[in-house]
């Protein structure tokens, strides 16, 4: 079902008493590449759409140079629907709640590849112990699919041009990926 129904009305757990409302997804349901973050910002949960802050223009700025693919090219969700208070990282507890929606998600579009920012994102998909710093640039796989881990863009803006050149060489990994299919 590409609605995802039932979605926008979730109330599966405490975040959907403080959300503005339910952050899906966006992007054609036949991408290539799938894009997950941790959880929606304030920025997306009043606008409704994922990653349309400044993370999400520095990161699809990153994706366009060095992969050559738009934003309109991917889609873009992430591992938890509905803003967490004060932006903090969603709790276990949280993630487990919402994975059934991650998981429709991944088998309505089923994207050959896919690209999680951070380490929240990256553990809930690959499900690795080390943290971003030791795993991103790598391929991890998780039954048919293939991802790469990085940084989340949020990183980069607080860690500066040293961060943003590890998101530029992790992109060129990702690049040479989909070239190579």
């Amino acid at each position: 079902m590409s609605d995802f129904e039932g979605l926008s009305t979730c109330t599966r757990c405490d975040l959907s008493l403080t959300r503005q409302r339910v952050v899906i997804g966006s992007g054609p349901l036949s991408a290539r590449l799938m894009i997950v973050g941790e959880a929606p910002g304030r920025t997306e949960d009043e606008g409704g759409a994922p990653f349309i802050g400044q993370s999400g223009r520095l990161f699809f700025t990153l994706l366009s140079e060095e992969v050559g693919l738009t934003r309109d090219e991917c889609y873009v969700t992430n591992v938890v629907k509905c803003r967490p208070p004060a932006n903090r990282t969603p709790t276990p507890k949280e993630i487990d709640t919402c994975r059934p929606w991650l998981i429709e998600q991944l088998d309505t579009v089923t994207p050959r590849f896919i690209v999680t920012l951070g380490n929240t994102a990256g553990r809930a998909i690959f499900n690795y112990p080390a943290g971003i710093g030791r795993v991103h640039g790598h391929v991890f796989r998780s039954g048919a699919l293939r991802g790469l881990p990085t940084y989340h863009p949020a990183a980069a803006l607080r860690g500066g041009p040293r961060v943003v050149e590890v998101m530029r060489e992790d992109l060129r990994v990702l690049r040479r990926l989909l070239e190579s299919e």
